[in-house]
């Protein structure tokens, strides 16, 4: 729990001075914003702080951004992730393989590579309401069931649905594999 703090007080700290810095701000103009005192923005900006969550609240009304976007890992301009560092989940070991593209979240956002083996099988999630499912194929035959309807994708075929009704995935063929991207969208739910 230390270090995951620790984290968190270095990603504010980083955070802070980033958006400050672009946003055109100096330290003394972001706490007069803020309606801090600047011995407390400096005090976080050290990354030793440990601020109350109004003081969080006052600094993202100032900076009009989230606190998820103030705590959240800095974001660098370019990352090259290597393909063994990309999280993988085997659904079914036998069938399929799914790889999350996004290497940082985006809200109300998923991007994955879903890779059927030969006979392969997947049954989606239904999502939340009013979800909305996009999906390329890359490469292959993928059938896509929505709601008892059957779909058939080849390459570059889309196929956009319902996220929110049952869905699943198949490749028929017994010796090839296929492959499509999946992207969900979530609706806004206030």
């Amino acid at each position: 729990m230390d270090k995951l703090l620790e984290q968190t007080r270095q990603n504010l700290a980083l955070n802070v001075i980033a958006i400050r810095k672009k946003q055109g701000l100096s330290q003394l103009q972001l706490a007069k914003k803020a309606l801090i005192p600047r011995s407390t923005l400096t005090y976080i900006e050290s990354g030793s702080g440990n601020p109350s969550l109004s003081n969080l609240m006052k600094i993202t009304g100032a900076l009009q951004i989230s606190i998820g976007e103030l705590i959240s890992r800095p974001q660098l301009k370019v990352r090259h992730i290597k393909a063994v560092d990309i999280p993988t989940l085997d659904r079914t070991k036998v069938h399929t393989e799914v790889k999350k593209i996004l290497p940082d979240p985006i809200p109300g956002m998923e991007i994955d590579l879903l890779t059927l083996k030969p006979n392969g099988r997947f049954k989606g999630t239904p999502h939340i309401s009013q979800t909305k499912e996009y999906f390329y194929c890359l490469e292959g035959k993928i059938n896509i069931y929505v709601d008892k309807s059957k779909y058939e994708l080849t390459k570059g075929d889309l196929l956009a649905f319902p996220g929110d009704e049952p869905h699943a995935y198949e490749n028929e063929s017994l010796t090839k594999k296929a492959k499509g991207f999946s992207v969900v969208t979530y609706a806004a739910h206030n």
